[in-house]
């Protein structure tokens, strides 16, 4: 790994993500997916300051020319991560599977922490295997991966881990996945929500097979590599003592 960031390379790879095809959804323009922009209606700064509102679907010119400001944003920024925060959050580990091999350790690590956190299901991105995944917080050192309070969590867990994940019917069959958390209460949201009668699982993993722990959201989430995840079992409802005392 780079012991700097080259930020050439990962403007690089910013400009080809920058030039690929807005794909359209049921709810265009207003909503698309791609890289740089989630709505296809937005607004551009004029030379005299004012803003005009541009639609990138229904006018080439329009589309042009956000293409050029977001350009030229890109070739402005100073770091990595000023080029990071232009980008679309569904498209931050797609980002950083490709600039990887061109970003510093302290980079790559605080990067994925934040698409980790920031992005909606990370697990499931269609994007990114989970190899690939597991490759990444494989190669950075646990300090750049959290912040002090964090690792302060993360060097006191008793060895082995007790882990919870939570699934819905609809990711059911993604049990061994990365995320799972310490706290069975969040495996228990995310196992309901959506009104959902979904399942928690309860397992044992050694220190050694945590990559990470991440206190955002409130989540107490560990990332994990499921290969070592041991006495996998459905977790039951936890039983409270109702009895006056």
């Amino acid at each position: 790994m780079n012991r700097e960031t080259d930020l050439s390379k990962v403007k690089l790879v910013a400009h080809t993500l920058l030039d690929v095809h807005i794909q359209e959804t049921a709810f265009s323009p207003m909503i698309v997916s791609h890289p740089f922009t989630n709505s296809g209606i937005t607004a551009l700064r004029n030379e005299d300051g004012s803003l005009s509102m541009v639609d990138l679907v229904n006018n080439a010119d329009d589309c042009t020319k956000w293409r050029s400001t977001v350009g030229k944003q890109i070739d402005s920024a100073e770091n990595a991560h000023e080029v990071f925060a232009l980008l679309n959050p569904p498209y931050y580990l797609t980002f950083i599977k490709f600039t990887a091999a061109a970003l510093s350790e302290q980079d790559l690590g605080k990067l994925l922490s934040i698409a980790w956190t920031q992005e909606e299901c990370p697990n499931q991105d269609c994007n990114i295997s989970k190899r690939e995944l597991l490759a990444l917080f494989r190669s950075v050192s646990p300090e750049y991966l959290m912040d002090e309070e964090e690792r302060q969590v993360y060097e006191s867990m008793e060895d082995p881990v007790t882990v919870y994940r939570g699934v819905t019917p609809y990711n059911q069959k993604n049990v061994k996945a990365l995320s799972w958390t310490l706290d069975r209460q969040t495996a228990e949201w995310f196992a309901h929500r959506f009104g959902e009668e979904g399942t928690v699982y309860e397992a044992q993993i050694k220190k050694e097979h945590i990559h990470a722990y991440f206190s955002g959201r409130n989540e107490s989430e560990v990332i994990v590599d499921s290969m070592y995840l041991e006495q996998i079992t459905e977790s039951p409802e936890p039983q409270f003592d109702m009895q006056m005392t």
